[in-house]
């Protein structure tokens, strides 16, 4: 092979423009050029289409490269023809007319093509495989290998299919590549693809110039991520949102606010997906706002943010999809946003799926939560996910070690652990330990008579939030593995064995609280950089126009808004508008314009400089559903039936009018109040808010709980609030 190595070198030089590879992309290329089964485990950026594009165009034949996305292919073989003689590589999928179909299979049959990158479905059809048997095949080259998985975060059934079409074809040298797959996936590929005793070639996951940071995910999302753009105004970079409809909100909200953007899903018409890519890539546009249809081999190397508006559904989405940022070794700023209810949401999804994608799918959601909560050093953790040892304590790059936590001493909570998981017989999940050493009487604990076990319940004085860093932390420590094939369950492993025989100091950091930020953000908005004195003065105003006009002070602003106001510092009646639970209705007030007066002297008065460039303009993201409410309603139609025919459930409907007569519009529920509320019941209700000094749904209960039910009291704040405040 020695002497082969400056051939590779020329090659090299001569089709790409590069002096030399990068890490084992010498040794891959050669390995498949020797004709041997290859799989290829390298992060993304690390040049894995070069391991198949070179080699294809020194061998005779065609490489055929089996790609998920046609924006892939065309983006590949738009590089690869601009750096060689025409016809080297084309594609073969649903995009192409019958001309451009027969033009490229002539192409292939002359020897002129030396890299056909088809999707798996084309590769399926018939007519195709037929075509193929006539070609000479080089190699076959199955990129994003991790989609034949179903323990990989992008599962394809047909790419199942494709071992027995390369049978059927005719036999050559497999290449597999994927930038991420933990052991499970990586055996499952070998397997399925009938390449079990290919040579791997495996690279270090780490990428030192990656940023890891998990924010909390409150109400004011939307103003954070518009602030950080702003910030970093001009980089390119992308959102990933779970759904097309966020994704398209989101995009109009950034367009609102004077940036760059574009909404990119696989809904949209394919001529529009090419241009908005097309854009991206030649900076006409900053920001793509995408579901995960977008970047795969996107190969732009200066994508300086990556931010996840929504917690991925796995760890290899969350790497693969960061993996994105900061490609030329520069900086990368990976920033996700995370909410316990989006677990739930996204739990709640799965239902329907066949028993064990559920499975699968839950234990998947359960590493990313493990991820997102813990205060580890991130690329620790990620990195062990993957398999592999990352030795720093501190990578001075995430969160979690430029802000490090207290380390408590946990010893004896971790010999609670290890012995439960040798009491039980290595047979458990996480989930189920904890609950074991807690001492919580599950209807499994009590199926499999656990609860007679004397180490049940050994750790219940203890605090219940440290037992999932325990096991977390003990899983990187080496002192716990979970077992690869039968997915989740904990096994202890020597060094767990030694530790149990003498105990010594484990130290560990307390997770992140992202509960406490979810109730929080409920109440308070999560507003900050709250102005107390102008917050004061504002309470002052409110309280002296609440006695003119004898209304509670609630009925005026809540206290939610007049906080947004101390923070934001609105000085005119439209940017009065953008403050939580003030709309059309409310700027109309003739007190509006004492609230913004008072705020513009206070500005001048401390010669307050405001971040006008950060105020975010709102769109109307929801108006369409809150103008079908108030239209139902003034046609008096049935809440419960309005919620029914707008999918929604009854509290969530509540949710949307109470928005509405907050924000200043006025709504008449009498005649719906009359056929499912008692008069004098309804009356006391009414009387109490009148006579409240605030509107607090919990005070509410505390007060009137034992007669009435929670949605009572809220149709009756409703329309008191319409009457009063409207």
């Amino acid at each position: 092979m020695a002497n082969k190595k400056p051939n590779l070198t020329a090659a090299l030089k001569k089709y790409f423009g590069f002096d030399k590879f990068k890490g084992d992309q010498e040794a891959i290329v050669q390995n498949v050029l020797d004709g041997k089964d290859t799989f290829v485990l390298m992060p993304t950026g690390g040049g894995k289409s070069l391991c198949y594009q070179l080699p294809s165009l020194l061998m005779e034949g065609t490489a055929i490269v089996i790609s998920p996305l046609i924006a892939l292919m065309k983006n590949q073989v738009d590089v690869i023809s601009s750096m060689s003689d025409e016809g080297t590589a084309h594609y073969l999928n649903s995009s192409l007319n019958k001309a451009a179909i027969d033009q490229v299979k002539a192409d292939v049959l002359e020897g002129k093509t030396k890299l056909l990158y088809v999707a798996p479905e084309s590769l399926t059809k018939e007519d195709n495989v037929e075509f193929l048997k006539q070609a000479k095949i080089s190699f076959y080259a199955i990129d994003e290998a991790h989609c034949i998985s179903e323990w990989g975060h992008d599962f394809r059934p047909e790419y199942r299919r494709i071992r027995p079409i390369i049978n059927e074809i005719g036999a050559a040298p497999v290449i597999a590549l994927t930038a991420t797959a933990t052991d499970k996936v990586r055996t499952d590929i070998k397997k399925n693809l009938g390449i079990l005793d290919a040579d791997e070639f495996k690279s270090s996951f780490n990428r030192p110039n990656l940023y890891y940071e998990v924010r909390p995910k409150t109400q004011d999302v939307d103003k954070d991520i518009i602030k950080f753009i702003k910030l970093h105004a001009g980089k390119s970079g992308i959102i990933y949102c779970l759904s097309r409809k966020k994704v398209e909100e989101l995009a109009e909200i950034l367009k609102a606010n004077d940036i760059k953007a574009a909404a990119y899903h696989a809904g949209l018409e394919s001529t529009l997906r090419s241009q908005t890519q097309d854009d991206f890539l030649m900076e006409r546009i900053d920001v793509i706002v995408a579901t995960i249809a977008f970047g795969m081999g996107i190969d732009k190397p200066d994508v300086r943010f990556v931010i996840h508006y929504d917690i991925p559904k796995s760890l290899e989405g969350y790497y693969q999809e960061t993996g994105r940022a900061g490609r030329d070794g520069g900086e990368g700023l990976c920033i996700t946003f995370y909410a316990q209810k989006d677990l739930q949401k996204l739990d709640k999804f799965m239902e329907g799926k066949p028993v064990a994608e559920q499975d699968i799918g839950r234990q998947l959601l359960q590493e990313t939560a493990a991820y997102a909560e813990t205060s580890v050093c991130r690329r620790k953790m990620l990195l062990h996910y993957f398999g592999e040892d990352y030795q720093q304590d501190n990578c001075h790059n995430c969160d979690n070690c430029l802000h490090p936590k207290t380390k408590i001493e946990a010893e004896k909570l971790l010999v609670i652990v290890l012995k439960a998981v040798q009491v039980l017989k290595e047979n458990f999940r996480a989930d189920y330990v904890i609950d074991f050493v807690t001492g919580h009487e599950t209807e499994e604990i009590l199926a499999h008579k656990h609860q007679n076990q004397e180490l049940f319940g050994a750790g219940e004085e203890e605090d219940e939030k440290l037992w999932n860093p325990v096991i977390r932390q003990a899983l990187i420590a080496g002192f716990l593995k979970k077992d690869v094939e039968n997915y989740g369950l904990l096994r202890l492993t020597a060094a767990g064995k030694r530790f149990l025989k003498k105990p010594d100091s484990f130290m560990i950091v307390k997770d992140n609280d992202f509960a406490e930020v979810d109730d929080s953000m409920e109440h308070e908005g999560g507003t900050s950089a709250l102005d107390p004195t102008l917050s004061a003065m504002l309470k002052d105003l409110r309280k002296k126009v609440s006695k003119r006009m004898e209304r509670p002070p609630y009925v005026i602003f809540q206290d939610v808004s007049i906080e947004q106001m101390a923070t934001d510092y609105p000085v005119t009646l439209e940017e009065l508008k953008n403050i939580q639970g003030v709309g059309e209705g409310k700027v109309k007030q003739p007190y509006a314009k004492e609230f913004v007066d008072l705020i513009k002297r206070y500005c001048d008065e401390n010669d307050i400089v405001r971040q006008a460039d950060l105020r975010v303009r709102t769109v109307a993201k929801k108006s369409i559903l809150k103008v079908k409410i108030i239209q139902a309603i003034d046609r008096q139609i049935a809440l419960d039936d309005i919620a029914t025919a707008q999918g929604l459930d009854f509290e969530d409907l509540l949710d949307e009018v109470e928005a509405i007569v907050y924000s200043g519009t006025k709504l008449n529920i009498d005649y719906f109040l009359e056929e499912v509320m008692d008069e004098d019941h309804l009356n006391d209700i009414y009387d109490y808010f009148a006579d409240s000094d605030t509107d607090s749904l919990e005070a509410a209960l505390d007060e009137l709980g034992s007669e009435c039910t929670e949605d009572e009291i809220r149709l009756v704040r409703i329309k008191f609030l319409s009457e009063m405040a409207n």
